[in-house]
């Protein structure tokens, strides 16, 4: 990336472009280089008077900052933060615009392929220039500053341009990859992008179970809490493998070894293979039935 910021405008002004804004904001990026669309007026005053950058109703608005008390610089990227089920519209919307303007378009929106964004994008201008395109899967323990995310990115985005997306996820994702194929970013979010609710579904169960052991229910939620925390620390900071960590806490015969051997013997290893695997098969679906909007 240059040593100039990027301008970065975000289509939807909820809580993982919150995320990401607050994030580049407590960095350095200037009020100035970043606008957001938002269409319901109290969210527009919220992000308004808490971050201090031009907020617009309009797509277009945002994009071109006209109108706006900061600055009317084109912009460098455009982030997708938009529901997946008004996607088609917001794009086909904002095509002349993107055309126009050429910027990276980063995509946040979960299950809708890169060919349907290119689509839509042209669907008035087949001969238009192709607009270089990044899909990100992030998860939602951005908001708190611990995210994981996966990206995708298309021939036309440049080493340059992969350097921006990089500037811009690494304020919400603490680990963060890019994958080789689009399919690898079905499987990203089938391990991260929907991977919070597997730990909290145990989590869930680990309070529920000590609870009925007699621990009141914060100091039980508390405890699994941690404990998970404490060994996703231990496997991101060792040079053990998973399967190395697990073998050196159980001793054999020990209270540990009961625990396993009874979850192993309920298939929980099993189930999480299945539910990953659904995951991603739902991502699948997903992605064609969004292609024919």
């Amino acid at each position: 990336m240059t040593s100039a910021p990027p301008c970065i405008v975000f289509i939807g002004g909820g809580n993982m472009c919150e995320a990401i804004l607050s994030g580049l904001l407590k960095t350095g990026h200037p009020t100035t280089h970043v606008r957001v669309s938002e269409p319901f007026a109290q969210r527009q005053e919220y992000l308004r008077t808490t971050y201090s950058i031009d907020v617009f109703g309009l797509n277009d608005q945002a994009i071109t900052g006209e109108g706006g008390s900061k600055s009317t610089a084109p912009p460098d990227v455009v982030v997708l933060a938009v529901k997946p089920q008004v996607v088609g519209d917001v794009v086909r919307g904002i095509a002349a615009s993107l055309l126009q303007t050429q910027p990276l378009v980063m995509s946040i929106v979960a299950g809708v392929a890169i060919k349907d964004f290119s689509r839509w994008i042209h669907h008035n201008d087949p001969s238009g220039a192709p607009v270089p395109l990044v899909r990100l899967m992030p998860n939602t323990p951005a908001l708190v500053g611990e995210g994981a995310a996966g990206m995708y990115a298309d021939d036309d985005v440049t080493a340059e341009q992969k350097k921006q997306a990089e500037y811009v996820v690494c304020n919400i994702a603490k680990e963060y990859f890019w994958v080789d194929s689009e399919a690898g970013v079905d499987a990203v979010c089938a391990i991260s992008g929907s991977g919070p609710a597997y730990f909290f579904l145990i989590l869930e169960a680990m309070e529920k179970t000590g609870v009925e052991m007699g621990l009141a229910r914060d100091v039980a939620r508390r405890l699994a809490a941690q404990t998970a925390l404490g060994a996703a620390r231990m496997v991101l900071t060792s040079n053990d493998d998973v399967a190395t960590l697990r073998q050196k806490v159980t001793s054999p015969n020990g209270t540990t070894h009961a625990a396993i051997q009874k979850m192993i013997a309920e298939r929980v290893p099993e189930g999480v293979v299945s539910g990953v695997k659904a995951c991603r098969e739902r991502c699948m679906t997903l992605s064609e039935e969004f292609g024919k909007l």
